[in-house]
């Protein structure tokens, strides 16, 4: 056969395959659920979900879903660039303005004290997941392993290719605020920062990097990757605080 010949019918089949898959998508989504497209993949929002969702209300009295958010029924990939996924490769400094800073592999990592937590996050761009299941380790564990300063003030996580993003040290330390590798029982995929991320729920979700390089304790605020294009400096989801 033609090797061009071969290549249109293998693109030709590849896209009644995507179709189809499409297709199957809207047939089976149920009533009561929007469909959006981003990035050439299909979303879909559950407005019963987002309906319920801001109509209860959370412990500290705010409405589950902050204003201007719907309830999207899987993680929506974000792009950015992606750093290194080989488990292997990993590895999470923590350092800055502590009394012994160290370094941890993955394997090092997990052998830690682990919790698994149903977590809302919610991106700047109007959609929010609730209850995701995230497994890793608390950002306060480690910082009482490295022993912060009582100069510490904010903490600064790093990223893959120089990204960070800034969080008050009271915030960075939250009970729910993970060093995170598995997401609903799956190790994360590259998409969503494999090997491993930060997740800051109660922030906008830029505030929780994904291929996470490094945790940094500082005594003095450095506005992180977004921060310094106009984006807010807290990043609070019921405030809407998008843009500065």
């Amino acid at each position: 056969m033609d090797p061009q010949v071969k290549e249109a019918r293998t693109i030709h089949q590849t896209a009644r395959v995507k179709l189809a898959n499409r297709r199957a998508f809207i047939k089976n989504a149920v009533s009561g659920t929007t469909l959006a497209l981003f990035g050439g993949a299909l979303y879909a929002f559950s407005d019963e979900l987002t309906e319920e969702a801001h109509a209860s209300s959370r412990d500290d009295g705010r409405a589950r879903v902050p204003p201007g958010q719907r309830v999207l029924q899987e993680l929506k990939p974000m792009g950015g660039s992606p750093g290194d996924p080989r488990p292997s490769h990993f590895q999470l400094k923590v350092h800055g303005a502590v009394k012994t800073p160290f370094t941890l592999n993955l394997a090092e990592l997990v052998r830690l004290s682990p919790v698994t937590l149903p977590l809302d996050v919610h991106c700047v761009t109007g959609w929010s997941v609730l209850g995701a299941r995230f497994k890793g380790v608390r950002v306060v564990d480690l910082a009482q392993r490295a022993g912060v300063l009582s100069s510490a003030r904010h903490v600064i996580f790093e990223a893959a290719h120089g990204y960070t993003a800034n969080l008050p040290l009271e915030r960075a330390l939250a009970p729910d605020a993970l060093i995170t590798w598995e997401m609903n029982g799956k190790r994360l995929d590259r998409a969503h920062g494999a090997p491993v991320r930060a997740v800051n729920p109660d922030h906008y979700f830029w505030k929780s990097p994904k291929w996470l390089t490094g945790i940094r304790f500082v005594e003095r605020d450095v506005p992180g990757y977004w921060e310094v294009r106009g984006y807010h400096n807290y990043a609070d989801p019921w405030k809407e605080q998008r843009t500065t």
